[in-house]
């Protein structure tokens, strides 16, 4: 409470203590509430310089800053700043921003030159023995020096970071740029003399930092960058220099001044001698500092250091320090962090050289090839593993941030091929021979496993099929014994990158497939072998007939393979997609038998965990079995067919069979385990889910040939869903819509179906759709796709459409606007003034409101459709529905209703206009005509 007459700095005081002090959390707050309030008042001039008073608590004077932001006057608060020189620093840091804010508001109408006066502020000068404001503790020159600095520094930092309109940006900019003349002198200066100590040049250099964002001509700061480069002999200075050298050169605005740049390349050459010797001694932070200027002055400016023709060796001894902090010793990121810094500089560089004309591309691909040639020699052995016991010694962060290392690798060589071409395969190749044809050497496996990696880089990105050195690498790689487990792993993981190659040249297969059969029996090897084995079976499906029972045997009893349920489940997945390719592919009369050779195993197993107590553990088994069965079914397409597309379901009917797919032979017999499954376990959502997984897949999949299945599906869904709604039986329902709602023996089923599934949704609804936000979003695809594939099934007397006009306003105002609104005209005609209704309840919603005002879109496509197709009747739902009083609002009068009305139905072409129309009528209904909505 505050007290009578009292004094404001007195309560502020008091405010603070209880802030800083006070056990009581409601007292804490209410004082941060007051000195949040206060901060912005008129009393605050009163009171902040008090206590800023040299006699106040160190509590009451780190807030007081924050106080005087803007009208502030710049002479107290400069004699404010020089008297806090010393400290304490929060209060001096604080102090300093709010005089550069006030520069900022008052530059250059009320303070003309305010650098100009801060240097003044700060020259040493004598106390004056009447001031009693203390002035005799802050005659420390260092302090002031200092303090001055931080002043210079944060003001730059403050109109960066400060949100002004672009003129006052613009005139702000031009200001400061005046205050350089000043700024500068000062700086070359400090940094010159002997007297300055280390903690003055650093601050120097971080002032110097910050101007430079505000784009000060290189030609400017010259002579001060080469202060920079001489302060990189000093140990303290060091990182500060680097971080000023690197934001000054890497102004895209420095390419206007080419001579400046050109006189920076001899100081950064200068600096290969000390990088050499860091690498040399281990000195990773010296390393990665002086690289960092390398490639911030190589690729920030390549073109046009490039360009300058006089220079180019130069450049090119620039690019050659480049390689080297690319090469530098050690394994990333356990003995350096640098060489992953000039990764970018390689593509940047590449690009300028291929962007010239194609005389000047030759001339500098002359130059420039072999130093690519060299970048993959270094890059291949940057990518080498260390010792198994080493890296057995990693942590996991350090071996997953040598994975994405060795991913940016990859992607570098891929991106080099496109310089080096052809040559560069054949080069990979003839060093892969020596190392597995020349018994004279002797080869360590990592560098076997790097050529192997340079290959896979180029060949998972790249067309190789036309490369003559591809049969000899096939004909290699059975040389390569595979007992290092990284190695193999590479191996695979080549081999999967060539399947595509492999299925121009069967003939390959028989070499190499054994390879691949026995890492699929190592467990360590499951990944790449599992997703290799998939890829050659996808690309290569009409040739592994004669391997077909060899691949199903090893598959089966791999250890640790598909019949555990222990085993990676997404490899799981992987070996029965490729199992799935390689079934497809086999003569009809051989794929139901091995099919069910192949799933035996997993359904005897679903059936005994179906007899089973209901617990987490037996739910994971039952989700992973059918799991992998929904993948398996998801590529065994006999008709060669891939993954059904949206558009084309209509075209493929289904193909004369003497038999049925084999697919739908499976899932008839087990169709009552299925059922026995989904009764013990309706209830939980991921079982219901993982089941209705595998008819969707197979239905996908299989298109009209799972005809056959219609019937019983469609009536254990609507049994399930009534049971117990949930939303992926209405996923698997559109999808039963899509493909058969066309055929007229099954268009039966699906209107029970339908109906079903309509019916109890209507009735989960009249308790509220946002309890059901799944099962909402699901209902509206499905009947989207019913309207797009089958409109006539709301001719049904079955289905209430009042009750789904009712519905899609329910989920309209929940959630996201309901796809079937777009193409309701369709039936609208059996409900039209109910229609209309509906539609305008929402759109006086629609903007600014409670819906989305993209529905303003959908409705203005409807009554379009409407106004062209059947203007009478649209005439006559407009007048019975907006002759109701207060409908849709209040704010509407009856001559704004009636104009609406007029407008609509002399529009029947132009669909902008009509969208126009029906935004400006939902604005008025909103009360938000004239607010600004309507320029979005």
């Amino acid at each position: 409470q505050e007290r009578p007459f009292e004094a404001p700095w007195h309560r502020s005081e008091r405010a603070l203590y209880q802030l800083y002090f006070d056990p009581d959390m409601e007292h804490k707050n209410v004082a941060q509430k007051w000195l949040t309030q206060a901060q912005a008042s008129a009393q605050a001039w009163h009171f902040c310089w008090a206590l800023l008073s040299p006699d106040k608590r160190f509590s009451s004077s780190v807030p007081a800053p924050c106080t005087p932001r803007s009208p502030v006057t710049g002479a107290t608060s400069l004699q404010t700043s020089t008297r806090f020189s010393s400290g304490p620093k929060m209060v001096l840091t604080r102090l300093c921003v709010a005089l550069a804010s006030l520069a900022l508001n008052v530059i250059p109408q009320a303070w003309s030159q305010p650098v100009a006066d801060m240097v003044r502020a700060f020259q040493p000068h004598k106390p004056d023995p009447e001031d009693g404001s203390g002035a005799k503790a802050s005659q420390d020159p260092h302090a002031h020096c200092l303090t001055l600095l931080e002043l210079l520094t944060v003001l730059p930092e403050e109109f960066q970071s400060s949100r002004l309109a672009q003129a006052r940006r613009g005139q702000l900019r031009e200001a400061l740029a005046g205050e350089w003349a000043v700024v500068c002198p000062l700086l070359r200066q400090l940094m010159q003399s002997q007297d300055s100590s280390s903690q003055v040049k650093e601050k120097v250099l971080q002032c110097l930092s910050s101007w430079v964002a505000l784009d000060v001509p290189l030609g400017e700061i010259q002579e001060l960058l080469q202060d920079c480069f001489t302060a990189l002999s000093d140990p303290e200075l060091f990182d500060a220099a680097v971080e000023t050298i690197v934001n000054a050169i890497s102004q895209p605005d420095c390419q206007r001044y080419i001579n400046a740049l050109l006189s920076l390349m001899p100081l950064v050459l200068g600096l290969y001698d000390q990088l050499k010797t860091a690498a040399q001694d281990g000195d990773m932070e010296t390393s990665h500092g002086i690289c960092r200027i390398a490639v911030a002055l190589g690729e920030t400016h390549s073109r046009v250091l490039l360009e300058q023709v006089d220079h180019w060796q130069e450049y090119l001894a620039l690019v050659n320090m480049i390689l080297f902090c690319t090469g530098i010793p050690g394994h990333y990121p356990v003995n350096e962090t640098t060489s992953s810094l000039t990764l970018t500089f390689w593509y940047t560089l590449q690009d300028d050289i291929l962007s010239f004309e194609e005389e000047k591309q030759s001339v500098y691909l002359q130059v420039y090839r072999p130093v690519y040639f060299q970048l993959v020699d270094v890059l291949l052995h940057k990518s080498h593993y260390p010792s198994q016991e080493e890296y057995a010694s990693w942590s996991s962060d350090d071996k997953e941030q040598f994975r994405i290392y060795r991913v940016d690798i990859s992607d570098t060589l891929m991106y080099v091929y496109e310089m080096l071409g052809a040559e560069l395969l054949s080069n990979l190749y003839e060093r892969l021979g020596r190392l597995l044809m020349d018994p004279q050497q002797s080869a360590v496996w990592q560098d076997t496993e790097a050529l192997l990696f340079g290959f896979q880089s180029i060949a998972e990105t790249i067309d190789v099929n036309y490369s003559d050195v591809i049969p000899g690498l096939i004909g290699l790689i059975p040389r390569i014994n595979i007992s290092n487990i990284l190695l193999a792993d590479t191996v695979m993981y080549t081999i999967g990158s060539l399947a595509e190659w492999l299925a121009d040249h069967p003939v390959m297969l028989g070499g190499i497939l054994p390879m691949v059969l026995q890492g699929l029996a190592k467990p360590e090897l499951s990944v790449s072998s599992v997703s290799t084995l998939k890829r050659i079976c996808r690309e290569c499906r009409y040739d592994l007939g004669p391997y077909a029972q060899e691949i199903l045997t090893v598959s089966q009893v791999r250890h640790g393979g598909i019949h555990s349920n222990t085993s990676s489940g997404s490899q799981c997945m992987w070996l029965m997609q490729g199992l799935g390719f390689l079934l497809s592919a086999l003569p009809s009369e051989e794929i139901l038998g091995r099919l069910h050779s192949l799933i035996t195993p997993h359904i005897q197993q679903l059936d005994t965990l179906a007899q089973q107590e209901l617990n987490a553990t037996n739910k994971q088994s039952i989700i992973h079995i059918v799991g992998m069965l929904a993948s398996l079914f998801t590529t065994l397409d006999i008709n060669r067919q891939a993954d059904c597309l949206e558009g084309a379901a209509s075209s493929r009917l289904p193909a004369p069979q003497s038999t049925q797919n084999p697919v739908v032979v499976v899932l008839q017999q087990v169709f009552t385990l299925i059922q026995t499954i989904l009764s013990k376990w309706l209830h939980d959502s991921e079982v219901v889910e993982a089941v209705c997984g595998v008819f969707d897949k197979s239905v996908r999949t299989l298109l009209h040939d799972f005809g056959p299945m219609v019937p019983q599906l469609g009536e254990m869904l609507g049994e399930i869903y009534s049971a117990f709604p949930q939303a992926s039986a209405l996923d698997l329902a559109r999808q039963m819509v899509h493909i058969f709602a066309g055929e007229e023996h099954h268009i039966s089923h699906i209107r029970s179906l339908t109906e079903v599934l309509t019916s109890t949704t209507l009735t989960i609804f009249q308790q509220g759709p946002r309890d059901h936000p799944d099962i909402a979003e699901s209902f509206m695809d499905l009947h989207a796709q019913i309207l797009k594939r089958k409109p006539d099934l709301y001719l049904s007397e079955q289905l209430d459409v009042k009750a789904l006009f009712y519905c899609g306003k329910l989920v309209t105002e929940s959630e996201r606007p309901p796809q079937f609104v777009k193409p309701m005209f369709c039936f609208v005609f059996h409900s039209g003034t109910e229609f209309v209704f509906c539609m305008f309840f929402l759109l006086s919603q629609a903007v600014g409101g409670e819906s989305p005002s993209s529905l303003t879109e959908h409705f203005s496509e409807v009554l379009l459709n409407l106004s062209r197709h059947c203007p009478a009747l649209l005439s006559q739902w407009l007048k019975e529905t907006l002759q109701t009083p207060g409908f849709p609002c209040a704010q509407v009068t009856a001559e704004q209703k009636h104009t609406f009305s007029q407008q609509l139905l002399r529009e029947q072409t132009n669909k902008r206009r009509v969208k126009e129309i029906v935004k400006e009528f939902a604005l008025l209904c909103r009360g938000l005509q004239g607010s600004g909505y309507s320029d979005y």
